[in-house]
């Protein structure tokens, strides 16, 4: 599961980063993303080669849903069986979109506590979710754009606190991953494994990152835990 995670990074630099076109506003350094909020998202124009960056809700609605409910149990998506669930098959098939991130969140239970950690690629890059997209009208008739991010079995690092990690795709494929003319889910769902380990580092933060009201440096910031937790880690 990914149910919180950090952009640090202001809209320049990731249009930069992905090469990507931008109507929306700026917006300020986020450390404690959750769902149901506005989010970037990046996907390409299904006429042109241009990349597309614009904000849309966490917490995906199918286009057939009856209300919005369901949403909150669409954050994310198990990319094993994304292609055969209706809530998302179509969507992998033709409404992929990258989401950008520079950290996300898992909590390890010890005892009747949870303690949070912070993943980072490399040194707290930028580095893409592999997302899902679609659009659902409103009982007022307006369209309201979702997304969910993929899912995958845990590598190395990831394991010891959580049995899932987002998928985190490789920038070689960004290109494959977003375009919308290749709808052949079975090499796209190749795409969907666990990152690479070597390239992923993991530390323990503090409970700031547990509400939502929290969204500064401090969420993402490390702490020292005992030494018996900090073996477990590398």
């Amino acid at each position: 599961m990914c149910g919180r995670y950090r952009l640090s990074r202001r809209k320049q630099i990731v249009e930069e980063y992905f090469d990507a076109v931008s109507s929306e506003e700026d917006w300020a350094p986020r450390y404690n993303i959750a769902p149901t909020q506005p989010i970037p998202v990046i996907r390409q124009h299904p006429k042109e080669p241009v990349r597309e960056l614009l904000l849309i809700r966490w917490g995906l609605i199918p286009s057939w849903a009856k209300d919005s409910s369901v949403a909150a149990k669409m954050i994310n998506a198990r990319s094993e069986t994304a292609a055969t669930k209706p809530a998302f098959r179509d969507a992998l098939k033709s409404r992929r979109c990258l989401i950008p991130a520079d950290g996300f969140y898992e909590w390890m239970r010890t005892g009747k506590a949870k303690q949070p950690y912070c993943f980072e690629v490399s040194e707290g890059e930028l580095f893409a979710f592999a997302g899902l997209w679609d659009r659902w009208k409103d009982p007022s008739g307006n369209w309201v754009k979702t997304c969910s991010i993929l899912t995958t079995t845990p590598n190395a690092v990831t394991s010891p606190v959580h049995d899932r990690m987002p998928v985190i795709l490789d920038p070689d494929s960004y290109d494959l991953w977003l375009d919308p003319g290749m709808q052949d889910v079975a090499a796209i769902s190749e795409l969907l494994k666990p990152y690479d380990a070597r390239l992923l580092r993991c530390y323990p933060v503090g409970t700031r990152v547990n509400h939502v009201a929290n969204d500064d440096e401090g969420c993402s910031a490390p702490v020292e835990l005992a030494p018996i937790q900090n073996r477990l880690f590398f």
